[in-house]
């Protein structure tokens, strides 16, 4: 199997030509060392990380952005998704507060980017 895949881990976004045979994998065209094991790792077990917003209760305002603290597994993005949209956190909220600890079972922790203080006489 063959790709070709651009690099996200630094700016230079690499353009890697990647080859899986067998249990064997080559990676060409990356710059350094994280290129070709971001090439590995996208053949054989992708992930990614999340950047949403959750409900706010009692805060100056409705919502509070939040991300997670680490990548999960390419297929649980939208169980991921799916967690943070049903459920909510209660003001005041800080960034770096964690809001949903290892949401479910991945062992990323859904942390918020933004402060949101309580809303005056609640």
């Amino acid at each position: 199997m063959k790709r070709t895949l651009t690099c996200i881990i630094c700016p230079n976004g690499c353009s890697l030509e990647v080859e899986k045979e067998g249990e064997e994998i080559t990676v060409k065209g990356n710059l350094c060392r994280r290129g070709a094991e971001y090439a590995r790792e996208e053949l054989t077990a992708p992930k990614r990380t999340i950047s949403s917003s959750m409900r706010l209760i009692g805060g100056d305002m409705e919502i509070v952005s939040v991300r997670l603290d680490r990548p999960v597994p390419k297929e649980m993005i939208f169980p991921v998704m799916d967690a943070i949209k049903s459920a909510s956190a209660e003001a005041p909220v800080h960034i770096g507060d964690v809001l949903l600890h290892d949401v479910l079972s991945t062992g990323a922790d859904v942390i918020a980017t933004r402060n949101a203080e309580r809303k005056e006489g609640r």
